[in-house]
C-alpha cells in the first residue's frame, strides 16, 4: 500500500497506474508551457503577458503537483467525495505556491485538471488495460464521470469571494471554470479535442501546430475569465475575434502561420491579455487526448 493510500486508509489497488496517471498530468502541463506562440501566455520563448513568471516558474510549480495528482488519482479510485478533493487541492495549491515564491501558475489547472485525475483513478479498470496498452477509455468518460459524481458539488461549492476569476463571473455572468467542469468539460470535448485532432491531420508529425491550433480555438470559444478580469469586455472580445480571424485564415493549414501566431501573441502581450482558462483547458484536453480513444 502506497504512502498516500496509508495516509486516508484508501485501499490502493493500482499504484502504478496511478503513478501513471499523475505522469500523464504533470506532463500535460509541460507540453502547454512548451507550445508557442500562444497570445499573451506564458511559454519556453517568453512570459506573455506576464512580468512575475516564466517557463522555470511553470515547469518548478508542475513538479511541485506531481505528488498531488497521485493523490487525486489514488482519491478517485477509492470513490472519495468532492470534499476530499477539495482538501487534496488546497494543499496542492499551498505547495504551488512554496515552489514558485507565491505566484499562482497553475491555480485553474489544479481544479480542472485535478477533477479529471480522479476521474482517471475512478475509471482505474478501464486505465490499467491503457497503461498495459491494449485499449484507452471511451469518448468523453473523463467528463461524464466528473459531471455525474461531482457536478452538483462543484456548483455548490465555496466562492473565493475576491478571486479574479470570481470577480468576473460576478460583474459579467459568466459560469467560467466550475460551470465547465461541472457540465463535464463541455467546451474541451467539442472545441478543445477536436481542434487538436484537426490540427494533427492539417500538419501531421506537428504536434506543437497542433496544440497552437487547439490553443487558438478554445480562445475563441471559452468563456475566459482571465481575459475578462485583465481586458474588461472591450479586451475579451478583442481577444476572441483575433483567435477567430486566425482560425478563419487557415489556422497553422498556412505556410505562414507560425509568423500570423506571434503577431497576435506579440498584440496580445502589448494590451496585457492573458487567456490563463484556456491554457489551463489545453493541459486538461491534452491530458484527455493521452488517456481516452478519438470518437
Amino acid at each position: 500500500m502506497s504512502a498516500l493510500a496509508q495516509r486516508h486508509g484508501w485501499d490502493d489497488r493500482a499504484p502504478l497506474i496511478v503513478s501513471e496517471i499523475a505522469r500523464l498530468a504533470v506532463e500535460a502541463l509541460r507540453l502547454e508551457v512548451d507550445t508557442y506562440p500562444k497570445p499573451g501566455l506564458v511559454s519556453h520563448v517568453d512570459s506573455g503577458s506576464h512580468a512575475d513568471m516564466n517557463a522555470g516558474t511553470f515547469r518548478a510549480s508542475a513538479r511541485a503537483l506531481a505528488p498531488f495528482f497521485d493523490e487525486l488519482a489514488c482519491a478517485g479510485a477509492a470513490g472519495a467525495g468532492m470534499s476530499a478533493l477539495r482538501r487534496i487541492g488546497i494543499e496542492a495549491e499551498t505547495a504551488m505556491r512554496q515552489a514558485t515564491g507565491g505566484v499562482n501558475t497553475h491555480r485553474g489547472a489544479i481544479f480542472g485538471l485535478g477533477l479529471l485525475t480522479s476521474a482517471a483513478g475512478a475509471l482505474s479498470s478501464a486505465a490499467r488495460a491503457f497503461a498495459a496498452g491494449t485499449c484507452r477509455l471511451r469518448p468523453g468518460a473523463l467528463g461524464r464521470h466528473v459531471r455525474d459524481h461531482h457536478g452538483a458539488a462543484i456548483l455548490a461549492g465555496p466562492i473565493m469571494l475576491h478571486a479574479p476569476g470570481a470577480v468576473a463571473r460576478r460583474r459579467y455572468g459568466v459560469g467560467g471554470a466550475p460551470a465547465e467542469a461541472a457540465a463535464g468539460f463541455p467546451t474541451l470535448y467539442a472545441v478543445g479535442l477536436p481542434a487538436l485532432h484537426r490540427a494533427r491531420q492539417r500538419r501531421p508529425g506537428d504536434e506543437e501546430a497542433a496544440r497552437v491550433e487547439a490553443c487558438f480555438t478554445l480562445i475563441a470559444e471559452l468563456e475566459d475569465t482571465n481575459l475578462l478580469h485583465r481586458g474588461g469586455e472591450a479586451g475579451y472580445a478583442f481577444a476572441r475575434a483575433s483567435a477567430a480571424a486566425f482560425l478563419a485564415d487557415g489556422g497553422v493549414a498556412r505556410t505562414d502561420w507560425r509568423a500570423r501566431a506571434e503577431a497576435i501573441h506579440h498584440d496580445f502581450v502589448a494590451r496585457r491579455l492573458s487567456p490563463g482558462g484556456s491554457a489551463d483547458l489545453l493541459a486538461m484536453t491534452l491530458f484527455v487526448d493521452a488517456l481516452e480513444a478519438s470518437p
